[in-house]
């Protein structure tokens, strides 16, 4: 492939960077959308609204492992193609069902869950489209334009949204599903890449490859160690937060709201300079340092309700979305260093599947800490010793991720090689 200038990542991630960056902000209004049809046209209860929203999550225990084992055998564009078409079926049935007269939740359900399917498929080989577009030394920059384009999603999409949605309520999910059609068409016109890497082997084999590349490699160990500790406290934060907000300071939903979008803002400025601090220090320690300050200026809010509340949490959310962007930056490419393009997919799969499978359980212990302690405590007093309780849990994914710029450095022989050897040996 050949070299672009420093300044350029070319064509064909300029095509999937602005598919990506439109659709980003379609599903901000089908995240808006969905929820706000469910309540006000077919006054669903709040268990109903929950279990449409688990939905969302279903696919990656479920299809986690096996995506990274069939995106390996099936053409990388193609896959992504497709999934956008998938996912823009399932979002235009929503208002024709709604048109017809047939809208249901059974129905929001199954479509929910076709785009949380393909979008299984379609973030294991995004993962693997990035490297093959882009050069190694650019991978860190154009990790921060795909998130710097997400977090303009996060901040602007609530907006547009609701303003979509005020002026053409159900309709207003066209716009997202015409995203996936403008994504579609950015992938088909970009110039054929990324063919089956593997097609022989079976599923099984494959699929435990995939846990062991990133258990055996030193540096792959640390960074998935990391992130599942992350991801067993960071949810109890976030998911505790609304309940702090309203009912132990009792905030406006438009303060809050306003709030949260700084959060967003604080996201696009980490993209926008983590590579800059990354080129500085390096992949390895920006990454554990930003895990590090992203868990601990997350007790910012304690500072409420001394201090104005509204302040205080778009403060503080400003700077924990910051550091998560720098933490996003620098873990894919880190990750990506250390794996072969024959087995990307597999182990991003594997990565995916054991680090965010913890997220519903982090998020039940959280709502299920503050019922237990409200009646001795308060709400106000249960809600922050839960979050101060998740925010160090999760800060000590510093340590397992301390040590992942020094295996860097060493240039330590990769997990892929050795674990291959052994899958063919086996066969």
């Amino acid at each position: 492939m050949k070299l672009h200038a420093p300044e350029q990542l070319g064509r064909a991630f300029n095509l999937f960077w602005f598919g990506k960056s439109i659709s980003n902000v379609g599903d901000r209004v089908t995240v808006f959308v969905v929820p706000t049809l469910m309540i006000f046209v077919l006054h669903a209860s709040a268990f109903q609204v929950g279990i449409v929203a688990m939905a969302q999550y279903l696919g990656i225990p479920l299809l986690g492992p096996v995506a990274g084992v069939l995106v390996d055998r099936w053409d990388k564009r193609i896959t992504l193609l497709v999934c956008d078409l998938i996912r823009l079926v399932a979002v235009g049935i929503i208002p024709l069902a709604y048109w017809l007269d047939f809208l249901s939740t059974p129905l929001l359900f199954c479509c929910v869950a076709a785009v949380s399917g393909a979008t299984i498929f379609f973030n294991v080989g995004y993962l693997v489209a990035v490297p093959a577009v882009v050069e190694q030394q650019q991978l860190v920059r154009a990790y921060s334009r795909l998130e710097g384009s997400g977090s303009v999603a996060e901040v602007a999409g609530p907006s547009i949204a609701a303003g979509l949605y005020s002026a053409l309520g159900a309709a207003s999910l066209l716009v997202d599903a015409a995203s996936y059609l403008v994504s579609a068409a950015c992938f088909r016109f970009m110039k054929p890449w990324g063919d089956r890497t593997v097609a022989q082997g079976s599923v099984w084999r494959r699929l435990t490859l995939g846990f062991r590349l990133n258990w055996q490699d030193p540096v792959l160990r640390r960074v998935v160690l990391a992130a599942v500790t992350l991801n067993s406290g960071g949810p109890v934060f976030v998911t505790v937060l609304p309940v702090f907000a309203y009912r132990g300071l009792h905030v406006t939903v438009g303060v809050f709201g306003a709030a949260m979008s700084a959060g967003a803002v604080g996201a696009l400025l980490g993209a926008l300079v983590a590579p800059k601090i990354s080129g500085r220090l390096g992949i390895g320690r920006t990454m554990a340092w930003a895990l590090l300050l992203h868990c601990l200026v997350g007790l910012g809010v304690l500072a409420a309700p001394a201090l104005p509340a509204g302040p205080v949490i778009a403060v503080t959310m400003g700077c924990y979305g910051f550091f998560m962007s720098c933490i996003n930056v620098c873990s894919a490419p880190a990750r990506q260093s250390r794996m072969s393009a024959q087995h990307q997919g597999v182990m991003h799969a594997a990565f995916r599947t054991a680090t965010w499978g913890v997220i519903p359980l982090a998020a039940l212990a959280g709502g299920f800490a503050v019922s237990l302690l409200t009646g001795p405590l308060g709400i106000l007093d249960a809600t922050r010793w839960t979050m101060v309780g998740g925010t160090l849990l999760a800060a000590c994914s510093f340590l397992p991720a301390l040590g992942v710029q020094a295996r860097m450095d060493a240039d330590l022989p990769k997990a892929a090689d050795s674990v291959t050897e052994l899958a063919d040996a086996t066969s």
